[in-house]
C-alpha cells in the first residue's frame, strides 16, 4: 500500500497513531478504547499478552459490539499470519469485523531471494484462501526475532513490500526506541509504501520519525506511568497533536 493511501485509509495527514491495548478483561479494554475515541485516535490494536487465543476471541467480539464503527485491528502474540488468517476469516463470517492484523514476524528472508520466500508466500495464500479482507502488517527485522545484520535492513524492507500492506519493524525490546539509521535503511528499501512502527514511541521522541514512518503502533509510550495495561489520556493526546501538526506542515 501506498503510503499517501495508507493516511487516506485512516483521514489524515499526518502519521496515524494506533494505541495497542494490552488486553486484560473486556472492561479493561472498553475503558481504554473510550480514552482513545475521545482522545481522537484513528484506531487501535488488540493483543493478548498474557493469556492465549481462545481467551482472547471472545474480548475481541465484545470490543467490536461495543465499538461497531472502530478501526480495530489484532495482534496475536506469537502466531504469524498463517495461523492467524484462517481465525480471521471464521471471525469475519460470524460478523464479528477485524480491520486489521498486525504480526510479530513477518518470515521475511534475507538470506534469500525476494522471489524465494516461501514462508511469506505460505502467509500470502492462507490470507487470500481465508475470506479475510483486512489490512496486514507485519514484522521485519523486528523485535524478540531472528537477528537481521544492519546491512540487510534496506533488503529486508524491500522485500516485505510485497507480502503486506505495510512494513512494520521496531526497537530491539518492547519500549525501546528504534535507530533512525534503521528506518532511514527501512525508507531507502520501501521507497513509497506504507511504513509502520512498533516499539519505542513517546510523545518526546516521535517528531523524529515523522517524517519516514506513516503509523506508530503505541503502548508503554503513551501508558500510565509504570503500568503497562491502561492508557495515559494526557500523553496520548500530546502525541496525536504532534502527528497533527506535523501533517499540517507538509
Amino acid at each position: 500500500m501506498n503510503r499517501y493511501d495508507f493516511r487516506k485509509l485512516f483521514k489524515t495527514v499526518g502519521p496515524v497513531v494506533l494505541p495497542v491495548i494490552h488486553v486484560l478483561d473486556n472492561a479493561q479494554a472498553i475503558r481504554n478504547v473510550r480514552i482513545l475515541v475521545e482522545e481522537g485516535a484513528q484506531g487501535c490494536f488488540l493483543i493478548n499478552h498474557d493469556f492465549g487465543v481462545e481467551r482472547f476471541l471472545p474480548i475481541i467480539a465484545h470490543v467490536r459490539q461495543n465499538f461497531p464503527a472502530l478501526w480495530m485491528g489484532v495482534n496475536f502474540l506469537a502466531v504469524t499470519g498463517k495461523d492467524a488468517f484462517p481465525v480471521l476469516g471464521k471471525l469475519q463470517r460470524e460478523g464479528v469485523t477485524v480491520d486489521g492484523y498486525w504480526a510479530d514476524d513477518a518470515r521475511i528472508d534475507e538470506r534469500r531471494a525476494a522471489d524465494d520466500q516461501p514462508e511469506a508466500h505460505d502467509i500470502a495464500r492462507e490470507l487470500a484462501s481465508s475470506g479475510w479482507s483486512g489490512f496486514y502488517t507485519g514484522g521485519t527485522c523486528f523485535k524478540k526475532q531472528r537477528e537481521v545484520a544492519p546491512e540487510h535492513h534496506e533488503y529486508s524492507a524491500r522485500i516485505a513490500t510485497g507480502y503486506m500492506d505495510a512494513v512494520c519493524t521496531s526497537g530491539v525490546a518492547t519500549g525501546q526506541a528504534v535507530d533512525l539509521t534503521k528506518i532511514a535503511a527501512f525508507r531507502r528499501g520501501i521507497g513509497d509504501h506504507a511504513l509502520t512502527l512498533a516499539s519505542g514511541i513517546t510523545p518526546e521522541n516521535a517528531p523524529h520519525y515523522m517524517d519516514d514512518v506513516d503509523g506508530f503502533m503505541v503502548a508503554t509510550g503513551i501508558n500510565l506511568d509504570g503500568d503497562f495495561y491502561n492508557i495515559s489520556a494526557p500523553k496520548l493526546a500530546r502525541l496525536l497533536k504532534l502527528t497533527r501538526q506535523h501533517g499540517a506542515r507538509t
